[in-house]
């Protein structure tokens, strides 16, 4: 099964835009916000009709290009790249191009732009007005920014980078980490039911702020559990379990169990209603409700996705879960490599 892409650009992972070269009617920073554009017509400010997106004044000096580096939330692989002109009707741009690159550290925008490191994921394409223009990226290198260059002039609601996130080794290796976190390359393959809120959010970034940021099922009548499984960022040792239930206060699961496996590589995970093939990482464990349940665990085996056992239903925040990435997954993380800066 293929695993579900993630927004490497997005805020909420630590995306954020470093420089453009002009954002006269539209701050370069909406690109990459979380939530769907809303842009709301009528109201107006000092410099025209407030948008929900990046836009740029109109050109008047002939034929030309603007252009926004984002630096992703999440260094990865790029699969796909969204160009959202949602709103954007008379003033989208006609065209539209993205490139990346991967360096390391903290480089400044200036040094980013004057960069001969850039590479093509998306050559230049046409762009339709008030649509969501995905394009297939099948680049397969690594990225930690990416460029947008619309021709000539114009406006962009979101910019979407869609990949695989994939963690540095020389920033993990030897550390506690969380290895079902977003940012590192954890993700969600299945799960059993998502009425209210998807098990997606399970792993997602910062805490709970209310309980429509968990994961919550419907009320199960037939006497079954819940269950989702994720692949770990890296095959790794998993040390402490936590579980969190804060904001759950009479719709808390009663009870989790937490397995383990370790497939071949390219090889799927057991199907999470057979019992061969998973080895137990936590017990099943009654929880409290409104609570954040820390559950150390030694000497567990080396694995590379997980499988938790809601009973008798869904009604989580958090899931994290906290370890080593083995010498066996740092094998198979590639490092950044060195930056091609002036």
């Amino acid at each position: 099964m293929r695993a579900p892409w993630i927004d490497l650009a997005a805020r909420s992972l630590g995306g954020g835009v470093v420089a453009a070269n002009d954002d006269a009617f539209g701050e370069k920073e909406n690109l990459v916000v979380d939530a769907p554009a809303a842009f709301v017509p009528g109201r107006y400010g000092h410099a025209g009709e407030i948008v929900d997106g990046w836009e740029t004044r109109r050109r008047r000096d002939g034929p030309g290009r603007d252009w926004a580096i984002v630096r992703l939330g999440a260094r990865g692989v790029i699969r796909s790249v969204d160009v959202d002109t949602t709103s954007f009707t008379g003033n989208h741009p006609p065209r539209a191009r993205v490139e990346a690159i991967a360096v390391g550290g903290y480089p400044d925008p200036a040094a980013l732009a004057a960069s001969t490191g850039w590479r093509v994921v998306v050559p230049d394409s046409d762009l339709r007005g008030d649509a969501h223009n995905t394009f297939a990226v099948d680049d397969g290198g690594l990225a930690t920014h990416v460029r947008l260059t619309i021709e000539p002039d114009g406006g962009v609601a979101r910019l979407r980078v869609l990949g695989d996130a994939v963690p540095d080794p020389a920033l993990v290796e030897g550390l506690t980490v969380d290895l079902l976190a977003r940012r590192l390359g954890g993700v969600l393959l299945q799960g059993s039911d998502a009425f209210y809120g998807g098990a997606d959010s399970l792993n997602a970034p910062g805490p709970a702020r209310t309980m429509g940021e968990g994961w919550e099922t419907r009320r199960r009548r037939d006497g079954g559990h819940d269950w989702a499984v994720f692949r770990l960022a890296a095959p790794g040792h998993v040390r402490v379990v936590e579980v969190d239930t804060t904001w759950f206060v009479h719709n808390a699961s009663r009870e989790v169990a937490l397995w383990g496996c370790l497939p071949a590589p390219g090889t799927p995970p057991p199907d999470p209603a057979a019992p061969d093939g998973w080895v137990p990482l936590l017990p099943r464990t009654r929880l409290q409700p409104d609570t954040r349940h820390l559950f150390r665990r030694d000497g567990l085996p080396e694995v590379s996705h997980v499988r938790l056992d809601a009973f008798p239903d869904g009604g989580l925040a958090r899931l994290r879960l906290h370890g080593s990435i083995s010498q066996t997954g740092l094998a198979i993380l590639p490092p950044t490599p060195p930056p091609t800066l002036p």
